[in-house]
């Protein structure tokens, strides 16, 4: 039998798949990584496959270890892990290389997706290939980007060298945009898919805005309010958002910039601009109405590697600014859905922020349009991508076994 015909029962229609998916980080903390994953494992449970999710427990939580509990129609296994530097509210797992090929041993999956490339994930691949099984992983965060903005940039390369070598000893690896695969390809990396993200547009939408919100904002009906979402650490590139709106008060003294999120810079931004409102962390409806009852979404950050704010933003009805690159430079038609500067150009963005928040008619009808090109971002195809690149995987990882027999002259299997 053809590999490709690996994932196909015999009466030729898809089987189902048994993955097992190991991650970082996982709802309920609030990041990228960890809500998009969740769309996408409950999308591949609704599609019928069978997910065993591998996680670090989070605060309050005991470890269940080989021992799943069935939530939410998967089967969850938390593993034990500790708080990341400077990211208390997140957890990094332990290597659990023995652990998962017992696990794996005894109820072997068809793939092993790989979210997040911390301890746990690299010691999730090596029990995997240990087993012969598939693998598949996401390139979720420029960690190597990162490196700058906390005084280590001499590890950018080894860093960078680490994350090809990782992806590269899988069947597949997923990106979020064309722009971001044709980056990694120059650099080395092989086998790359582009997965993207999708947005909630029911949960993020125009009709949750609040004039009540903004009354306690301090912003009347005709006065623009900037937003900002996203964790307050060095790596967003948040002196760009304050160069920006310093520029929009001087000149509209009425309008208000507001930050949703936490993070390691909040004390201190808090500290120096106590005329800009610190929302904290913010969810669910609550997070979907400080969206909608904005004006504009300013995003300055350069080391994302998609950005699911920036869609949130757009289907919440919002105009952005921000750097030609991830989620923004896919997405937003300059012109059309907000405006874009080239990565690095701090007076352009400046100026296109200004630009908005000085024309609200402008900024609105982009509003309205970036609400028309988010409604494109359903889920289900996506999800649907993301079980073909897994079942791809699975047949590219049977062709040499397959391909074995042939070289040596042998009859194949029946």
């Amino acid at each position: 039998m053809s590999p490709a015909l690996a994932c196909l029962p015999s009466d030729g229609r898809a089987r189902t798949l048994r993955i097992a998916c190991v991650t970082e980080t996982y709802p309920p903390e609030v990041n990228g990584v960890a809500m998009t994953l969740a769309r996408v494992v409950e999308g591949l449970v609704t599609r019928g496959h069978d997910v065993d999710l591998m996680r670090p427990r989070q605060a309050g939580e005991s470890c269940t270890g080989p021992r799943p509990e069935l939530v939410g129609g998967l089967r969850l296994h938390r593993l034990p892990g500790l708080p990341i530097p400077l990211y208390a509210d997140l957890r990094m797992g332990l290597p659990a290389a023995r652990m998962l090929r017992r696990m794996w041993q005894q109820r072997r999956p068809d793939v092993v997706h790989i979210a997040t490339e911390g301890p746990l994930g690299a010691s999730a691949r090596r029990a995997a290939r240990s087993l012969g099984l598939p693998v598949c992983s996401d390139f979720r965060t420029n960690f190597h980007a990162y490196s700058g903005h906390y005084g280590i940039g001499f590890l950018h390369r080894p860093i960078a060298a680490w994350l090809r070598h990782f992806h590269n000893g899988c069947d597949a690896t997923m990106v979020p945009t064309e722009a971001l695969r044709d980056e990694l390809a120059a650099q080395g990396f092989r086998d790359l898919h582009v997965v993207t993200r999708g947005v909630d547009t029911v949960r993020y939408a125009p009709a949750h805005r609040s004039e009540a919100l903004r009354q306690r904002w301090g912003a009347g009906p005709d006065d623009p309010v900037v937003l900002y979402v996203g964790r307050v650490a060095a790596e967003k590139n948040l002196a760009v958002l304050s160069a920006a709106f310093d520029a929009i008060a001087r000149t509209l003294p009425k309008a208000r910039l507001v930050v949703v999120g936490d993070g390691p810079q909040r004390a201190e931004l808090q500290a120096r601009h106590p005329e800009v409102v610190f929302a904290g962390q913010q969810r669910g409806a609550e997070l979907a109405a400080h969206y909608a009852s904005a004006d504009l979404f300013v995003f300055a950050s350069l080391t994302e590697t998609f950005g699911n704010v920036t869609t949130e933003a757009m289907a919440s009805g919002l105009a952005v600014v921000a750097y030609d690159h991830a989620a923004a430079g896919e997405l937003v038609e300059p012109g059309q859905h907000g405006l874009l500067a080239s990565p690095g150009d701090v007076r352009a963005f400046v100026a296109h922020a200004l630009s908005l928040s000085s024309d609200l008619a402008r900024c609105r009808q982009h509003g309205r349009q970036a609400r028309l090109r988010a409604e494109d971002l359903g889920w289900d195809a996506i999800v649907a991508r993301f079980e073909s690149v897994l079942r791809g995987a699975i047949a590219r990882h049977a062709e040499p076994a397959a391909a074995a027999p042939l070289a040596a002259g042998l009859p194949l299997s029946p």
